[in-house]
Formats: structure tokens, sequence, C-alpha cells
């Protein structure tokens, strides 16, 4: 009886605080991955003498995905907010794709992939993955939620290392070493899928690193010395000048209206143990993980 009583607090409790996760991630928050751990963050209570961490997944602990993934979840570099703030889309250099369900903390698909840098969600439930320098990557690959570990599409993309799904254009946008290119969505009903390749654009730097939406029309493409604003309709890459000539950013996410940046940079060999934010100026840390990537909730 009293287990019973005790399974019935844990749900009620989930449903009070939101079971789908939007009152965890709010609208604002951040999202950052570093070694095998994801954070929830709230940086209006946030400075730099404190991080106000409200989640926290780490892979180590993990009891639903298999043994081996440990392994492959050792190095994290995506953690994209999907389906109205519920789940986290998490990437792994060491070799895997995972969704999570931020309030269960249950994963709900995982897949190898190799050298993965980036990750986004596309309809009919199905995610499409970049993957980096590896024997077994170059790629672009496509996945669907609920078919773990089954690939449906895979194309080349030489150091794959973004993803962003256009919902109004319906284009995946994908970032690698020197292109920008843009897929359509192919046999999108059917039981094999696709991507087609729409257009392809030489980026003005090698060492494509970052790829993310600012708005309706314009992207953000982080490279090795640089970061450009890539305009869709026009089809022209512009020095983004808040950050102009910035080496080696890993994360870059840029809300105009608010004329606020937050984004992580490269500062001890690949990584960084700061989040760093331009309006208002704050230094948000993590000093215990080697911090990769931060994204904002929508």
């Amino acid at each position: 009886m009293k287990r019973i009583l005790f399974n019935l607090i844990v749900i009620f409790g989930m449903w009070t605080q939101g079971v789908y996760g939007q009152d965890i991630l709010k609208s604002g928050y951040l999202v950052a991955t570093g070694d095998d751990k994801v954070f929830i963050i709230d940086p209006n209570k946030s400075n730099e003498n404190h991080t106000e961490v409200i989640w926290q997944w780490n892979a180590a602990e993990a009891t639903d995905i298999p043994a081996e993934y440990k392994n492959y979840l050792k190095s994290l570099d995506e953690c994209k907010p999907v389906l109205n703030n519920t789940k986290i889309l998490v990437c792994s250099s060491s070799g895997a794709t995972l969704l999570i369900d931020i309030a269960t903390k249950k994963v709900d698909f995982y897949a190898k992939t190799p050298m993965a840098h980036s990750a986004d969600l596309l309809p009919g439930n199905r995610i499409a993955v970049a993957n980096s320098t590896h024997k077994e990557g170059n790629s672009l690959e496509l996945y669907e939620i609920g078919k773990s570990e089954h690939r449906l599409f895979s194309d080349t993309l030489y150091s794959g290392h973004g993803v962003v799904w256009d919902g109004e254009r319906e284009r995946l946008f994908v970032l690698g070493y020197k292109l920008l290119k843009a897929y359509s969505l192919e046999n999108w009903n059917s039981n094999s899928p696709g991507l087609k390749l729409e257009k392809s654009w030489i980026i003005p730097d090698e060492g494509g690193h970052d790829l993310s939406m600012v708005n309706g029309n314009h992207l953000l493409v982080s490279t090795h010395r640089n970061i450009f604003n890539f305009d869709i309709e026009e089809e022209q890459f512009t020095e983004f000048a808040p950050l102009k000539g910035r080496e080696n950013l890993k994360s870059v996410n840029y809300n105009p209206e608010r004329e606020n940046i937050i984004y992580t940079i490269a500062e001890e060999s690949w990584w960084t143990k700061n989040i760093y934010q331009t309006n208002p100026k704050k230094t948000i840390s993590l000093p215990d993980v080697h911090l990769y990537k931060v994204r904002v909730a929508k």
C-alpha cells in the first residue's frame, strides 16, 4: 500500500510540475552540454558567482540505453530543445544521438552516429543528424523516433557540423567544412523517406562549425576564423558584425529583438567553462565541465 501511495505521489508531482517539461525548460532558459552531461540553466538567476542549474542529465546514470552507449556519450556536443521544449536532442562526437524527455529524463530514441555534431527534428518525428570527420561519418543521416538505431537515409556531408530545419520553407539546411546545403523532403509519407539536395553554397571561410536560425530569413554560420549572417532569400553571406573575427565559436544564439547574443567559444583547446551573454552582459560558468555548446529555449 505504501508503495502504491508513493507512486501516486510521484505521478501527481510530475503532473503538477508540468509532465511534458515546459515548466522545467521555459522560454529563455539555457540548455548547455559538455562531457557526458546536459544542463538546464535559469540565466536570470545566474551570474559570475552563481549558476542556477535547475535540471541535469548524466549519461553515466542513464539506465534505459544499452550499456555500450556509455562509451558513445563521453563528449556531448549538441543539446537542442525540440517539441515545444519538452525534449532535448543530444549529440556526441564519441558516436551517438539521443532524444531525452525532460520531465522523466527517459531516452525516447538512440542511435550510433559516428562523430555526430548536430541534429534537428523534422516533420513526422524524424531526426536529421550531421556527422563530422570519421571513417564511418562525414554524412547527413535520417532517423525516426520509435525506430532506434534504424537509419532511413544517408548522404555525403564532409565534416558535418550543423543542422537546422526551416519549417516555413520546408527546407533542411546543413553545414559542412566548406559548404552550406539545402535539402527538401522526398518520399516523406513512405517507409523509405529521403532528402533531396536542392542547392549548395560555398561558405566564405573553411571549417563550418555552428549553424543556427536567427529569424525567418537569416542563418548564423560560424567557421574556424569568423562568423557570418546568411540571408536565405538573397543567398548572400555577410560578416556578423557583433562577433566579427571571433575564432572557434562553438555555438551562437542571436535574438535580434533583444539584441542579445548567447554563445560559447573554445578557450582551452576545443572547450570552455563559460557561457557568454551580451545583453545584459554576463558570464555564466560551469567550472567542472568541459563545456561545448549552449542553446536557448524559444
